[in-house]
């Protein structure tokens, strides 16, 4: 003979009055100063591009320009120091 076993239907589990939802790493700001920090490293990026001849036996001096060896470069790095300031900062409460 088996035994009968009762299914009890639970309650739904109900949230404390003050738990709006479940709490994340980032604000808004910190978000925000990640795309800045992105915004900034995509520009360096875009800043090196061309430079380059169309014909391989024509040396260009262009790749030696300002805006490639020192502003991309630059930009590049203060990238990535917003995005390190961005993940470190603590979000408002």
């Amino acid at each position: 003979m088996a035994k009968e076993t009762k299914v009890v239907a639970s309650a739904p589990i109900k949230k404390k009055a003050d738990e709006t939802g479940p709490e994340f790493a980032f604000g808004k700001e910190n978000f925000i100063i990640l795309y800045i920090g992105l915004a900034l490293i995509v520009l360096g990026f875009i800043f090196m591009l061309g430079g380059g001849s169309n014909d391989p036996k024509v040396f260009n001096n262009a790749i030696y320009d300002f805006q490639r060896l020192t502003l991309a470069p630059i930009l590049i790095l203060a990238g990535f120091v917003v995005e390190l300031f961005a993940i470190m900062k603590k979000p408002k409460e």
